[in-house]
């Protein structure tokens, strides 16, 4: 297994925060969350582990609807595709 590498990491979320927010609030928030795992390291005495950012609580009615939002996506691509609902098969008499 290959080490994570925290700026691909960074990358990744600035990604998202530039297409939602704009490039200066995307640069403003990911220098935030770095200053803020700084003071963390540097007042508990952690050593840094980018794995940690995994490990993010995020409240369970989110998570909830992140899910549903998720299942409904997946099943908008499946009708797009022809794939749902499946075709009924003709009954036998």
């Amino acid at each position: 297994m290959q080490p994570l590498n925290p700026k691909s990491l960074l990358t990744t979320k600035y990604e998202s925060l530039t297409k939602r927010r704009g490039k200066k609030r995307a640069i403003v928030a990911i220098a935030r969350m770095i200053l803020t795992a700084i003071h963390q390291m540097l007042s508990t005495g952690e050593e840094w582990n980018p794995s940690d950012l995994y490990k993010v609580d995020m409240p369970e009615a989110l998570i909830e609807k992140q899910k549903a939002k998720a299942i409904k996506q997946a099943l908008k691509l499946l009708e797009r595709e022809g794939l749902y609902p499946p075709p009924k098969e003709p009954q036998a008499s």
